[in-house]
């Protein structure tokens, strides 16, 4: 009796010990009032201080170290809940809809440092155009702040409004340069990810041109690639600006030569609906199989331009009609094209986030393309990409339009992550002090004192080129790494924050024998800070154009930057076109 009595406690104490040292799953699901699965919300797990994100479905599950744990659930638009869970039993958790959108809804920001400060801009208008008042970037003292980080979700569409504008001999407003969108326009550098691998990162340093005490870190970050047989159905909705403010061949005709080509490759599994809004909202196609290229070819021909801009009431009927036609496990997506002209409905910008962040959560994304001059609402259209998860484009030619629809169609289109982002930590024994060129912020955001770094959306075959200027100091060239890099980002339906992580040695590269991409990147950074009357930019037209000639004359786009930058020099500097002149005489 006593030998079975001493068992027992022998295997109850072994069974507690497994316990305890074992692993428990906590599941559950994160829904809205009305039942509605909600995609991406966060779910912080205190004791391991780690995030969780909630899958397409809405559903979540994640492995405890403990039985018994506190999480907290956040998601924009939604109020953030706190609540203890237990192993074993089946999370249903609801999250209300936040009603006092202005006092909620915090602004957020590109890129971040704890040093942030904020240079003084002067306001610039053009026309009837609006663009967010932008603070850049300062140094920062290593030994202080070694940490920065930033999105990797980079728009493209800076570089072609700053084209139109000097191919129409006119200065470019600084807020409207945006120096990182204006490198990645390139797609310069792309080095595949290993197998199984959601990103592949590398690093280089060399010299700064405009300041020889200084060096460029180049840090380039690839997404892997995915085959146009192998991703999932597409759900499209096109929303359509045909206001009176689209009459002009270089907007809603532009638009539907644009949609045109985009349709040459929807596929049969694809679902494509039109939404336009001028005079009022209406459905002008009803969902229709990729496979009918015909029926929705003549639907975009159709289009006349006619009337006011209902935006908002637009908006809320092309979601509504992405949620009814929603795609499990797919691509679900609106794609708004318009010149931003929003003067009907909702106009405040922090309303209209609000709107697109529910949807967003919801599985709904979008992408917004810009046309037209003298009307552009490009600070509206780059909050609504930003905030509906997608991207922004500038259509200013029917060449940019092949470039992001056709050429560029699974990376505009189609992401592999999602809530990038990317934090550097640099070694103070080697690094002075550094700034991040471009990812410039928002004045508004920087004045919130509650702000959040936003990550977001990377397309398939995407690449996303950062530049650091810095000032080295101690021993260069040692062992020493010059700083480590973390992305944190998101995949579908998996409710895991996946990391990747990389070291930045000291691998200096004279400029002279850098590769061709990094010198012609730093020729349109140089170009970029230039336009933008940088206080950094410490360098001259010459030397500008100088650089611009390490442009690959064969590759189209490159050789036109080179041009451009010549033609800006003339805007910028007329009497120099005047002497040009005068000598050409004989």
């Amino acid at each position: 009796m006593q030998v079975l009595v001493r068992y027992c406690i022998i295997l109850l104490l072994v069974c507690v010990t497994a316990a305890a040292s074992g692993q428990y799953y906590l599941r559950g699901e994160v829904k809205t009032e009305q039942n509605t699965a909600l995609q991406n919300a966060r779910i912080f797990l205190h004791t391991a201080k780690a995030n969780y994100y909630s899958g397409a479905d809405g559903s979540f599950g994640i492995i405890m170290r403990q039985q018994e744990d506190t999480v907290t659930i956040t998601l924009d638009g939604y109020e953030p809940q706190t609540l203890h869970v237990k192993a074993g039993i089946w999370q249903r958790i609801t999250l209300k809809s936040i009603i006092t959108k202005a006092t909620k809804n915090k602004n957020k920001l590109i890129s971040i440092t704890m040093d942030k400060k904020q240079t003084h801009t002067a306001k610039w208008s053009v026309s009837d155009e609006t663009y967010f008042q932008l603070v850049e970037n300062e140094f920062v003292e290593t030994a202080v702040y070694p940490n920065t980080g930033y999105s990797l979700n980079v728009n493209k569409a800076s570089y072609s409004n700053v084209r139109r504008f000097i191919n129409g001999s006119s200065e470019v407003p600084p807020d409207a340069v945006k120096i990182e969108e204006m490198v990645n326009y390139f797609n310069l550098i792309y080095t595949e990810p290993e197998r199984g691998k959601t990103f592949a990162v590398t690093s280089t340093t060399s010299d700064c041109p405009w300041n020889t005490q200084d060096r460029l870190l180049f840090v380039n970050v690839c997404a892997r690639k995915l085959s146009l047989d192998s991703i999932p159905p597409a759900n499209f909705v096109f929303l359509i600006d045909v206001s009176g403010s689209m009459d002009d061949e270089k907007r809603l005709p532009l638009v539907q030569a644009a949609f045109q080509l985009f349709v040459k490759n929807i596929r049969p599994i694809d679902t494509v609906s039109i939404v336009t809004y001028g005079g009022g909202v209406r459905v002008w196609l009803q969902p229709t199989s990729g496979s009918e290229k015909s029926v929705i070819s003549n639907a975009i021909e159709e289009l006349l331009p006619n009337g006011d801009t209902p935006g908002e009431a637009a908006l809320q009927t092309a979601y509504t009609l992405a949620q009814k036609t929603f795609i499990k496990g797919g691509n679900n997506r609106i794609i708004l094209a318009t010149d931003g002209d929003f003067n009907v409905g909702e106009t405040g910008e922090k309303e209209l986030e609000e709107l697109v962040a529910r949807y967003k959560n919801l599985g709904i994304y979008l992408t917004c393309l810009g046309v037209g001059t003298g009307n552009l609402k490009d600070s509206k259209l780059q909050v609504l990409a930003k905030k509906g998860n997608g991207n922004y484009a500038y259509l200013d030619d029917l060449n940019e339009a092949e470039k992001t629809l056709v050429q560029e169609l699974t990376q505009t289109m189609y992401a592999v992550a999602d809530n990038a982002l990317l934090n550097v930590e640099f070694n103070p024994k080697v690094v002075g002090q550094y700034r991040l060129i471009g990812f410039d912020n928002r004045r508004t955001a920087m004045n919130e004192a509650d702000y959040l770094l936003e990550g977001g959306e990377v397309g398939s075959g995407s690449s996303v080129l950062a530049i650091f200027q810095y000032t080295p100091q101690g021993t260069q060239n040692s062992t020493d790494e010059l700083a480590r890099l973390q992305i944190r980002y998101a995949v579908g339906k998996d409710t895991s924050a996946y990391r990747v992580s990389h070291t930045v040695n000291q691998s200096y590269i004279p400029f002279d024998t850098l590769e061709q991409p990094l010198q012609f990147a730093t020729a349109v950074t140089a170009f970029g800070l230039k336009l933008k009357n940088s206080s950094y930019a410490k360098i001259n037209w010459d030397q500008i154009m100088e650089l611009s000639m390490y442009a690959n004359k064969s590759q189209f786009l490159q050789n036109e930057f080179a041009t451009l930058v010549e033609k800006a020099m003339y805007i910028y500097e007329p009497k120099r076109k005047k002497k040009a002149g005068k000598k050409k005489k004989p």
